[in-house]
This record gives structure tokens, C-alpha cells and sequence, in this order.
């Protein structure tokens, strides 16, 4: 046992004020007074040395924070699951499952929670942060009054990493231009290696990885998301233990797993191969079983009714069993993969010797699993559609997971990874919305292993929590700003209990999501149900009745009590407003709603220069679908046999072959110019408009002479929100067997244009 080990007990013990007088040094570092004494010589001076940086605390253990995403409370072995997670149950069986543990049932608000410590609607978060909505709970612009958990521990002594993904910041800062200031690196975090941070999900074989504020290029060896970002958390540490190997470090890795697509490599998804045949009746039922053997769930717990919109197994045909099992295999793969990568991460500090010196606290997901799968895995569609994304997606089946592909599962799976609750992400009303399992490993020789502990938390209360074990405060001030209270309450004190048997501190917690919301207050549960909320996910559930549960009693909510109990509803209403009035919750907003009278960041017109490199690249664009647009190609220099491509944005592609312009999309459209490319100087030019028969008429331009037209039989859309346009070279896969990626283009461009009419 190391020497920081034996005094966390009783820094934790201690606990010490969360609000404390800690001076800002780390951020805020105003010169310093000179205590000395400056003489005409060196023998006549006095020499002193002010503390310009923090040092921590004598014994402060180092932190990790894991969180997964979309994942769901029945999925990990550790929490009962079919999902094999070898380095979770390692680290449960090593510290203790918390089964009581609460979000804000969408990453963007539940990481503005975990973040702050603060409620998301006090973080300006109070849906996602792209809901742009001019209030102060849904500006989406995270308050620097309400520090991060990095800016306190830094202000503490700490060495401070984030790893993956952020999503906290509004969606108009994610540019090239930012401003950075909410950027992880702007938020007390010392290094970012991640997706752009105001990204909620993306490709995982060929990510927009960002070093602090700039764009990281492919990866040349091809791995997958969730390896680069291993590797990075394990070369952050290494490199701050090297130099610094008495300094604590606090790493907050978020691997963007386990949310679509589920990319994994090829053997991690067969190892699932034929495991979910039996369907998701049969996962929730075993899952259930396993719950209740290991304690997980209260002794006689039972499944749920089964969710309105899903699909019984055995009702299905052929096809749509063989398909949405292979969904699942992927999904299992991608968490087990992502087990394997936390295993890594965990052997590293072993180690090192810095494995019984370290607090990892693991929430097993950002919400709960993500219905917005529809019936498919494709998310709503008619029936025709239906069968034909079924059938598109079966010819994919060897090689499904890989770069070619964008798995999902249908609700069916969602409600299955809920095991034992009812519905999921998005629900801020339903246990399966925010119920996920949460893990708490702790440094040797504290207490009992492998304990369960059943007191009600929720995702605020982790900052508090980690600031209480590690013997930090939170100062009064960071970097000039005056801090406001911490909401969440610290569960340390379940942590330190020798068994587990002590009261709740957590008594009141709010939820709201889309205008559904719900109260929790000493055990009672009441909920309010927007039933027109969300139509992607809710409109088979036009559910507006209240309900109240008795969650001591009714741990998965199968028993309404709101016939029952009228007076203790119309109190736990009132309790709400109140709450509501207090936390920035007003207006309850009928999902994303777009503010009229909103500053439009997003530009009709694009420059996009090249500067001295070879290629450039804008990192947002905001585009108007079904609006005309053109792009156009700067040439400097090419000569007469030029390839590569000039423009490419996802799904589309303007490139040279052998010095002749084409224009494709990955829905098969191509179109070849008549004309090749002049020596020296030119613009290239792409026209697209649409007739009222829904049709695109594609017209391709060189120095404003026609050389092509084609009219396709499609309504050809530039992606609304297309956060990779490249000049010069193509990301990712291409768009078709022409070309294979980067391509970059042989001679010198000077910038590209993209305009999108009004």
C-alpha cells in the first residue's frame, strides 16, 4: 500500500467544506506580492519565492472518470447483463455497484450535470447543444461560474486530461474559429485528445479527432475510435508520471461508446455471433435473472409491461430476426471492445504502480439505450421503406461494423439493454431514461469489496462526491469568476459505510426532457408525460396521465399510485414549479424548437482557403436542406493530367481524373465534364437545383463554361449540419470505386466557395 493509500481514508474521513478559500493560481495568476528583500548586492538580499501554481494535497489520490453512451442498465456483466465486461466486473467486484444511480436522459445535459455538479437547466443545457433557444436554461452556453470538475481539481494541485467526447459546448463554437474559451482546454482541462466538442456522436473508423483545439488527421494505421483514444489516455498519464510522478492527475475519459454507429473490429462481433437468436424477450428475461441472483435488483422485482413500440420476437419474419440480431452483435461487440480498451487503460496503472492510488468512478451510461432505432435500426420509415433498408442492410451482413456500414437496433433492443425499466433515452419521465448502473472503485485497504449500495444518487452528485474523497475544496473563485453552489449532494458517505446501511442524503431530485418531466422526493416518484413530445420516439404513446410510483416499494415502476394519492400529486406538482422556477426549467419546450428571434450564426455564403497547405478544411457548416446550392474550386496551378479531389463533403465529392472534373455522391450519381481541366489556373464549378418534381438538375462548370448536365431522379440534399468539408483531399471513404481516399489533389488550389440559395 502506497504511502497517498493509507491517508485517503482519512482525507475522506475528514471530507472537508466543498466551498473553500483556495487560492486561483493554476488559471487566475496575478502577479504575486514580493515578501523579500531587494538589496544593492547579492549578500544584501532577501530572496522569495511566491507559490505561482498549486500544489495538492499530501496523499490526494489520482481520479479517473469513465462514461459510456446510450448504454443502458441490463447490457454489462457487471450490472447482470449478456454483454461480457471483464474489466468493468473487475472493477465492481474490486469496489462497489451503485444500482440507484440517475442522469439527465441526453448526453449533452447529463455531461453539463457530471461537469458542474450543477442541474443542466442551471448549466444552460437544458436539452441539447444544439437547441439554440434564448432562454437561460437552453442557450446551451455553459456558465463559467459553474465550474468543471477540472478547473477545481486543478485549482487543487491536479494534472487535469480529457479523453473523447465532450458535447458541452454550444454547436456555433465547434468552427475553426471557435472561440475556445469553452473548449475543453478553455474549462481547466490541461490537454483534449477527443471528437470536436460539440459533437454528440460520429464515425468511429474514421473519426474528427481534435488535439486540444486542432484537427488530428486520419489515423495511418486505421484504428478504430476507441483504441486511438486508449492509447491517448495511457500516453497522457505516462508522459505527466514521468515528469511529474508526485503530482495527482484527473482523467475524464468518454469514449463516445456505446452510442451509433456501432463500429467494431471484425472479432469482437463475431465473438456475439448467434448469441441473441433467441431475441430481446429472452435477453431481458435472462438479464433479469442474472439481477436478481446477484443482488442487483430488490428481491422480487419483475419485468415490466413491454414497451408500447416493440415489435414481438416471434412475430417477426425471417429477415428481420437475422438482421436485428446481428445488430445486437454489433452493438456487443462495439461495449465489449470498449471493456477491452477500459481493461488496457486499468493494467497501465497497475503498472505503474498507481492502481491502489487511483479513484475510478465508471457511469455506465450518459442515459438510457437509444429507442430512436424505430422498428429497423433505421429509424421511422414506412413499411416499403422498411423492407428495403432490411434488405440493404442484410446484403451488408458479413461485414457488418466496418467502415461500409452504420449499425443500429431497433426499440425492441433498447427495451431489452433497459432491463428491468421501461423505455428509454430522451424519457425524462421513465426510470429507462436515466437509470444506469454506476461503479466505484477505490484505492486499497478502505473497505470491504464488491459491496452494492442502493442510496439514490444522480449525476450531479459525482463532482461533489470525488471533491469529498479527495480531500479538494472548491474555491470560492476560478480564473475571476465567483463560483455558485454545487447542487449535487456527495454519496462519500456510502462509499465509507462499512456495509452500506445508511440513510439517503439524496432526497430531491428534478428531471425534464422535451416538457415530460418528473419529481423524486423521499422515495416517491411522480411523473408527468408529454405524450406529443419527440415524434421520432413517441408518437405511438400518446401518454399525458400522471403517475405516481413508491420507488422504495416499486423499484422498476409497475405500480401507479396516482389514483391513490391524489393529494400527494397536486403536492409533488407544486413542488415541481417551485423546483422548475429555481433551476432555469421554464418553458418546458416540446423538444428542439427554433427561436425566431435567434442570432443565425450559420452563413449562406463560404470561403474556404487553403493558406500554404496543400488541402484545407472547415470544421461546421450549417447548410439549409432542399435550398439550391453551388460549389465552386479555386485552381492555382494543375497540370494537364491533374487528379484528386478539389472539394469533398459527406456524401459528396467534386475530384479530377486524369484531368478531367467529375461530381459524384455516394447515392450512385456521377456525372464526367466534356472538357478537361486548362493548363494553369481555372474554376471548377458544381450547380445543383431542384424542379418541382423533386428531381436535381446537376450542372458542371469550367471558368463559367458549361461542360456537363445531368438531371437525377432523387432530390439531392447537402447534409444540414456537415461538420467535414475538405479541400483537397477526400475524408473517410470515398464516394465511390474512383478514387480511394485521401486522393489529394495534385496541383494548388486557392480556396473553395460553397453557397446555398435563400
Amino acid at each position: 500500500m502506497t504511502s497517498k493509500t493509507k491517508l485517503i481514508s482519512g482525507i475522506a474521513a475528514a471530507g472537508g467544506a466543498l466551498l473553500a478559500s483556495a487560492p486561483s493560481l493554476a488559471q487566475h495568476s496575478p502577479v504575486a506580492p514580493f515578501n523579500g528583500k531587494v538589496g544593492k548586492t547579492v549578500e544584501d538580499t532577501k530572496t522569495d519565492y511566491p507559490a505561482h501554481n498549486p500544489v495538492a494535497r499530501l496523499g490526494a489520490p489520482n481520479v479517473v472518470w469513465i462514461i459510456l453512451d446510450d448504454t443502458g442498465f441490463g447490457v454489462s456483466s457487471a450490472f447482470g447483463g449478456l454483454v461480457e465486461t471483464p474489466a468493468l466486473d473487475y472493477l465492481a467486484e474490486n469496489g462497489l455497484r451503485f444500482n440507484n444511480f440517475h442522469t439527465a436522459s441526453i448526453s449533452a445535459a447529463t455531461r453539463s450535470c457530471l461537469l458542474t455538479g450543477r442541474n443542466h437547466h442551471n448549466c444552460h443545457m437544458g436539452r441539447f447543444n444544439d437547441d439554440k433557444f434564448g432562454v437561460p436554461g437552453y442557450d446551451t452556453y455553459l456558465p463559467m461560474e459553474n465550474g468543471t470538475i477540472a478547473e477545481i481539481l486543478r485549482e487543487n494541485g491536479y494534472a487535469t486530461f480529457c479523453v473523447g467526447k465532450y458535447n458541452a459546448i454550444p454547436v456555433a463554437d465547434g468552427s475553426n474559429a471557435g472561440p475556445f474559451n469553452r473548449w475543453p482546454t478553455g474549462r481547466g482541462f490541461d490537454h483534449y485528445y477527443g471528437f470536436n466538442p460539440a459533437s454528440g456522436s460520429g464515425d468511429q473508423w474514421h473519426p474528427l479527432m481534435y488535439r486540444d483545439t486542432h484537427r488530428e488527421p486520419e489515423d495511418p494505421q486505421g484504428r478504430p475510435a476507441i483504441v486511438r483514444l486508449a492509447d491517448e489516455a495511457i500516453n497522457y498519464i505516462a508522459e505527466e508520471q514521468t515528469a511529474a510522478p508526485d503530482k495527482p492527475f484527473f482523467l475524464y475519459f468518454a469514449p463516445a461508446a456505446t452510442h451509433t454507429p456501432y463500429h467494431a473490429s471484425p472479432e469482437w462481433i463475431e465473438k456475439y455471433h448467434g448469441r441473441f437468436d433467441a431475441g430481446w424477450e429472452d435477453y431481458a428475461r435472462r438479464t433479469l435473472e442474472n439481477q436478481l441472483r446477484m443482488g442487483i435488483v430488490p428481491a422480487g422485482t419483475q419485468l415490466p409491461p413491454p414497451n408500447l413500440d416493440v415489435q414481438e420476437w416471434d412475430k417477426l419474419s425471417s429477415d428481420e430476426r437475422r438482421l436485428y440480431a446481428r445488430q445486437m452483435e454489433a452493438f456487443a461487440g462495439f461495449m465489449s471492445q470498449t471493456d477491452h480498451e477500459i481493461g488496457r487503460l486499468v493494467d497501465f496503472l497497475r503498472r505503474i504502480g498507481e492502481l491502489d492510488n487511483t479513484l475510478i468512478i465508471v457511469a455506465l451510461g450518459d442515459n438510457g439505450p437509444s429507442g430512436e432505432g424505430s422498428n429497423t435500426g433505421g429509424r421511422d420509415m414506412s413499411p416499403k421503406k422498411e423492407k428495403e433498408y432490411i434488405a440493404a442492410e442484410l446484403a451488408k451482413y458479413d461485414h457488418y461494423g466496418d467502415e461500409r456500414t452504420w449499425p443500429f437496433y431497433p426499440t425492441g433492443w433498447a427495451q431489452a439493454c433497459a432491463t428491468p425499466f421501461r423505455y428509454y433515452k430522451k424519457w425524462a419521465d421513465y426510470e429507462g431514461g436515466t437509470h444506469d448502473g454506476l461503479i466505484v472503485f477505490y484505492p486499497d485497504g478502505q473497505l470491504q469489496k464488491g459491496g452494492i449500495r442502493t442510496q439514490y444518487t444522480h449525476v450531479t452528485d459525482i463532482l461533489p462526491t470525488t471533491v469529498e474523497l479527495t480531500g479538494s475544496s472548491v474555491p470560492k473563485t476560478i480564473n475571476g469568476y465567483r463560483q455558485t453552489a454545487v447542487e449535487g449532494t456527495s454519496f462519500a458517505y456510502a462509499v465509507n459505510s462499512p456495509d452500506g446501511n445508511v440513510p439517503d442524503r439524496k432526497t430531491l431530485q428534478y428531471y425534464e426532457m422535451n416538457s415530460s418531466y418528473a419529481l423524486y422526493k423521499d422515495g416517491w416518484k411522480v411523473q408527468f408525460p408529454n405524450g406529443s413530445v419527440n415524434k421520432q420516439v413517441r408518437s405511438f404513446f400518446p401518454d399525458t396521465d400522471v403517475h405516481l410510483y413508491n420507488l422504495k416499494e416499486d423499484f422498476n415502476e409497475t405500480r401507479d399510485l396516482a389514483a391513490e394519492y391524489p393529494q400527494k400529486v397536486k403536492q409533488m406538482l407544486r413542488e415541481f414549479d417551485k423546483i422548475a422556477r429555481k433551476n432555469n426549467i421554464y418553458p418546458l419546450k416540446n423538444g428542439k424548437s427554433a427561436d425566431p428571434d435567434y442570432p443565425e450564426p450559420a452563413r449562406r455564403h463560404y470561403d474556404i482557403f487553403t493558406g500554404s497547405r496543400p488541402w484545407a478544411e472547415y470544421t461546421y457548416f450549417d447548410g439549409t436542406l432542399g435550398k439550391p446550392y453551388t460549389f465552386a474550386v479555386y485552381i492555382d496551378e494543375a497540370g494537364p493530367d491533374a487528379s484528386g479531389v478539389l472539394l469533398s463533403i459527406k456524401g459528396f465529392a467534386l475530384y479530377v481524373l486524369d484531368g478531367t472534373p467529375v461530381y459524384a455522391a455516394s447515392d450512385g450519381s456521377r456525372l464526367v465534364a466534356d472538357a478537361k481541366l486548362p493548363a494553369g489556373a481555372s474554376v471548377v464549378k458544381v450547380r445543383a437545383e431542384h424542379n418541382e418534381k423533386n428531381k436535381t438538375i446537376i450542372q458542371l462548370f469550367i471558368d463559367d463554361r458549361p461542360v456537363g448536365t445531368k438531371v437525377l431522379n432523387i432530390k439531392q440534399n447537402i447534409p444540414p449540419k456537415a461538420n467535414c468539408i475538405n479541400v483537397g483531399r477526400q475524408w473517410g471513404l470515398p464516394v465511390n470505386a474512383d478514387y480511394v481516399s485521401p486522393f489529394q489533389f495534385s496541383g494548388k488550389i486557392f480556396k473553395a466557395t460553397i453557397d446555398v440559395d435563400r
